[in-house]
């Protein structure tokens, strides 16, 4: 595994969801599960694809790339949040270090570092995002 890239479910703060519900949006909406990984409020991660298993996350880098997910991402007005509880951030942390563990030099990146690099300068700032995802900034986080 070359990446792992943290996403957010888009989903308003508090409003508990479950990875099989995320796994039949996704489906629905990409013919297949998006994500490795789903972590609910509670800060429970649930498997939702093996390792080897590319998902629909990342349009045009899934191969070689995780996709780990916490539900939430937006405020009660659908406005781009950091909604996390304390149970998501350490489930999020101690995933994220076991694929630093067992993959060595995995980048980890957030779903909005895959934006491109609007002015080539080698760093993607918020007004290049194309999308908010996953609401923190991840290389500073995790």
């Amino acid at each position: 595994m070359k990446f792992l890239t943290v996403h957010c479910t888009a989903t308003p703060e508090g409003r508990h969801h479950t990875a099989g519900e995320v796994n039949k949006w996704d489906i629905a909406r990409f013919g297949c599960i998006s994500y490795h990984w789903v972590v609910d409020l509670d800060g429970k991660a649930e498997r939702s694809l093996d390792d080897q298993h590319i998902g629909a996350h990342v349009r045009g880098h899934n191969t070689g790339n995780i996709g780990l997910c916490y539900v939430g991402g937006l405020d009660r007005n659908m406005k781009a949040k950091d909604t996390r509880t304390e149970a998501q951030r350490k489930s999020l942390r101690e995933i994220v270090a076991a694929y630093r563990r067992k993959y060595p030099g995995i980048e980890v990146k957030g779903h909005r570092d895959w934006s491109p690099d609007l002015d080539g300068d080698g760093v993607i700032e918020p007004n290049e995002w194309v999308k908010s995802c996953p609401c923190f900034d991840v290389r500073t986080e995790l």
